[in-house]
């Protein structure tokens, strides 16, 4: 098979749909080699070059003009005779010309249908036209989470028959070993407490990071936080001052795939309150860290941490702390909760989701 993708996030996301793309591409190019995968993109940067390399993977320029992505890159595909094309990032070119062609769209959640509130009124409306025809145009969609599904069935009317699901993976990095030096130098370099609790994710309003912060007031617990940081970081640093927790929490930024998985594995929890998810990749990067992790009872992060996880109301700072303070003090609990996770999480293991890619490729074809 032949198989062409919409490559725009794979090399200009640095996570979120980067991170979706790239492992993807790579899961696929190592463990179905007998295909050809076709990155296009008017451009291509240096994310994923170690990717590109690979015999079976190729990067070919779209063709020249506006809204190339949109009206120009089906064709491209088209004429570079690909079976199927597979937009990774809810949307998929608009204009095609005779030659038969698969499509195929993943769509990763509807979170600006269900909290509108964190999206301008414009960037909705052009969200849900572009989901809503990809959704229409596809042969196949792939949702990243049973929660996925249930949402594009309600909100954009699809056939529950057209939507397979095909949970994410997670870099290699958390899965890997890293030497002791490298542990300890990463250690030094971002002068990390000897125990600590670990949130991961952008810092804005629906990942909660404040609610954390509640948690750990009056305890000596330290927070390490890795993320971007948005406005909302100004609600949790003017917290922070008020009650003289400066000290308590410590922010990262410029974090390596390498040290990030370090920093998993050195933390004693992972905390994860956020409203809602399409599918929670921090879960699962903790869960191959062999990490305990704590994280809402919503949407489908149950489906990514498992019955040995712990789960928390994302509203209740009050339960946030009781279970980080019980998990924090009994290091058995911790231990059993992490090697019962670990055993969970490898059904998200590269080989099985790259046979079920597979599986649905030829499916349609």
């Amino acid at each position: 098979m032949k198989i062409a993708f919409d490559a725009k996030r794979f090399f200009h996301n640095t996570s979120g749909l980067g991170n979706y793309s790239r492992d993807l591409v790579r899961m696929l190019s190592q463990f179905e080699p007998d295909n050809e995968y076709i990155l296009l993109n008017k451009n291509k940067s240096e994310r994923g070059k170690e990717i590109l390399n690979r015999q079976n993977v190729s990067f070919v320029e779209t063709s020249k003009g506006k809204f190339s992505r949109q009206f120009k890159m089906g064709k491209d595909a088209q004429k570079l005779g690909a079976d199927i094309f597979h937009g990774l990032s809810g949307e998929l070119p608009l204009k095609w010309d005779q030659k038969p062609i698969k499509k195929v769209v993943t769509i990763h959640d509807l979170i600006f249908v269900r909290y509108p509130e964190y999206y301008s009124f414009f960037d909705r409306k052009i969200h849900f036209w572009k989901f809503k025809k990809a959704a229409e145009m596809s042969d196949k969609i792939i949702a990243i989470s049973e929660q996925t599904k249930r949402d594009i069935v309600q909100f954009l009317k699809v056939p529950e028959a057209k939507i397979e699901v095909i949970y994410q993976g997670c870099h290699k990095a958390f899965k890997e070993q890293q030497s002791p030096e490298f542990t300890q130098a990463t250690r030094d370099k971002f002068i990390l407490p000897e125990r600590f609790i670990l949130n991961v994710g952008t810092i804005e309003d629906r990942k909660n990071l404040l609610n954390i912060v509640r948690a750990i007031q009056d305890t000596s617990i330290p927070l390490v936080v890795v993320g971007r940081k948005t406005k909302y970081y100004q609600k949790v640093a003017a917290f922070l001052k008020k009650n003289k927790m400066e000290k308590q929490v410590l922010f990262l930024e410029g974090v390596s795939m390498d040290e990030l998985a370090v920093i998993y594995k050195l933390a004693d929890i992972f905390v994860y309150p956020s409203f809602f998810e399409g599918f929670g990749i921090p879960v699962i990067e903790a869960l191959f860290s062999k990490t305990v992790v704590i994280t809402s009872n919503t949407s489908c992060l149950p489906e990514a941490g498992g019955k040995d996880s712990v789960y928390i109301d994302p509203n209740n700072d009050v339960d946030i702390s009781a279970k980080i303070k019980f998990l924090w003090e009994n290091e058995s609990e911790r231990k059993r909760r992490e090697e019962k996770g670990f055993e969970f999480v490898q059904k998200f293991n590269d080989a099985a989701i790259a046979e079920e890619l597979i599986n649905l490729y030829q499916k349609i074809i």
